[in-house]
């Protein structure tokens, strides 16, 4: 990354979301995030893979009610469900499932923080809550090196998280490792990326990061192991998403 990139990115984190939003005058960031479906991509299945049909491959993902499942891409092989524990609660789970011949295999299931305020279904900027929703997962980048994830990986001083958070616990260490959530993004650039198709208004700049032991401003966040676990789980291959939501909207 080229040293005038890098300047620009890195004043884009500090006007745009949960990769480092603009410092408010009690010091803490400002992350943003919103509520609009995301658009992974739509490449017919490889012939190698296992044949299992989009809808008994979708009705076997547990928690999910009717009307998230129709948003799960037919050709995603790999879903990152984010359960809520409840519509106002910064807390959650976080599982991934991979799609084989037999259905989801569900792996570990990990603590996670997500936006003070809860959860929403048409986010705005700055009202703390995370989107819920299904979305894309293409990008990763983070401060660190690339821990050998196949995503495509952006390493930069840009991922610098200044600042406190809500619980005045530092915020040091949190954009290590990032993946982009393709709410209002543009997929297929670095999670620095600060285009919003929707506009400013509805937010963007939502990310996985490592947890920093409290609420965020709209990103989930889990621990750096299993940050790192799950950027080396996750193929471009297998079109993988996020599916995010408290449990009862998830249920719907």
């Amino acid at each position: 990354m080229n040293s005038r990139r890098t300047v620009l990115l890195a004043a884009s984190l500090l006007l745009t979301g949960c990769g480092g939003g603009a410092v408010a005058s009690s010091g803490r960031p400002s992350e943003v995030a919103t509520a609009e479906p995301g658009t992974p991509s739509a490449s017919p299945l490889q012939t190698s893979e296992p044949e299992v049909s989009a809808e008994a491959a979708r009705v076997q993902l547990p928690g999910l009610g009717p009307k998230t499942l129709a948003e799960v891409p037919s050709d995603a092989r790999q879903a990152v469900v984010v359960t809520g524990r409840g519509a106002n609660s910064p807390k959650s789970t976080l599982v991934l499932y991979e799609r084989t011949a037999t259905g989801w295999q569900a792996g570990t299931p990990w603590p996670a923080h997500n936006a003070l305020k809860g959860w929403s279904d048409h986010h705005m900027a700055g009202d703390l809550r995370s989107p819920i929703g299904v979305y894309g997962l293409t990008d990763a980048g983070g401060l660190l090196a690339d821990p050998g994830t196949k995503l495509p990986y952006d390493q930069g001083s840009g991922f610098t998280s200044p600042g406190t958070g809500f619980e005045g616990e530092p915020l040091a260490g949190s954009f290590d490792y990032v993946i982009a959530i393709n709410y209002n993004r543009r997929a297929g650039t670095s999670p620095l990326d600060w285009t919003r198709p929707l506009g400013a208004s509805r937010g963007g700049g939502i990310w996985i990061h490592v947890d920093h032991g409290g609420p965020t401003h709209g990103c989930v966040s889990i621990a750096e192991n299993h940050m790192k676990e799950l950027l080396r789980a996750l193929d471009p291959d297998l079109h993988p998403v996020v599916v995010m939501g408290d449990a009862a909207s998830l249920a719907r």
